[in-house]
């Protein structure tokens, strides 16, 4: 049973993870990654990296559950310069600030607005995975008129009662600090179905480590919450959603419903890839992203 328990915690917990580079702010990189932080409105500091500079092809990236910006190291290097993309690393993760609360996805939501408006961009295309799905989610539909396009990587609009974030939440529920790095390693060292070196699985583990206990119960309390069923219609921004079918955490039913409910929204889906694509083939995720991203209004169209 112990060893089932690691199994699944494995499979889970390695979709959420990821790799490394360092600097200014906004609009001062050329082709390298760069980081800095932001003191935002909404009361924390948030660390983040960019690549690209400029205020009308901003992309904001937001990572799933314990990642950081890690998750989509290996997106910002492929996507083409003329965007200027920069991957978040949310409240009580990473470098970031980490609040006795504040874990609900609203907070983090709001927090993207916040630095949004703390760098003048008043749009901007908005990416999420997983958790960060559910964020962006939240994003479009309680501020529509800051986004202009919504990319949506194995994720739900309806995560009360999912089956396996229940199990991990019974798991994590009298973790305390400091988190085991043993511990940390076996699930996210588990599975997926491409072989992930050393070096990037001690990256993995060690932004995994950077995440209190209490986070790792309150962020996914909060997700657990999560339920847009009724709110999906609220969304206006052209929406492109990225599935991988090997995926056992978020199925092929939350996409198909997401596909359905949302006005203007098309699925994609990964044969024999799992929950977090965005590594497993950063190329092709970025050169999608990019593809989506550079349609005409009028020749959106669903698959």
């Amino acid at each position: 049973m112990l060893n089932q328990t690691k199994t699944i915690l494995c499979t889970l917990l390695l979709s959420f993870c990821f790799l490394p580079a360092f600097s200014t702010g906004p609009g001062s990189g050329d082709t390298s990654i760069t980081f800095g932080t932001a003191s935002l409105s909404t009361g924390v500091t948030l660390q983040y990296a960019e690549r690209g500079r400029g205020k009308r092809n901003v992309i904001i990236m937001i990572p799933g559950y314990l990642d950081s910006w890690f998750s989509y190291s290996e997106v910002l290097n492929n996507l083409p310069a003329s965007f200027h993309a920069i991957a978040l690393t949310q409240r009580g993760h990473g470098d970031s600030e980490k609040p006795l609360e504040g874990y609900a996805m609203t907070d983090f939501s709001e927090d993207v607005v916040a630095f949004m408006d703390h760098f003048g961009y008043r749009k901007a295309h908005i990416v999420g995975h997983s958790m960060g799905g559910a964020i962006a989610q939240r994003v479009a539909i309680d501020h529509p008129e800051r986004v202009k396009k919504l990319v949506l990587i194995a994720t739900t609009a309806q995560a009360v009662g999912n089956e396996v974030l229940l199990f991990v939440a019974d798991a994590v529920a009298d973790l305390e600090d400091p988190i085991d790095r043993e511990f940390v390693f076996e699930f996210q060292s588990g599975t997926a179905p491409d072989p992930i070196s050393d070096e990037f699985i001690e990256n993995i583990v060690t932004e995994s480590q950077k995440v209190p206990a209490r986070v790792w119960r309150d962020a996914l309390d909060g997700l657990l919450q999560a339920d847009y069923s009724d709110e999906l219609s609220l969304i206006e921004a052209p929406t492109l959603i990225l599935w991988g079918d090997r995926d056992d955490i978020f199925l092929f039913d939350d996409q198909q419903f997401l596909a359905e409910n949302i006005p203007k929204a098309r699925l994609q889906i990964y044969p024999n890839l799992n929950h977090s694509i965005q590594w497993q083939r950063p190329r092709l995720v970025a050169l999608e992203i990019a593809a989506f991203l550079r349609e005409k209004r009028g020749h959106f169209h669903r698959h």
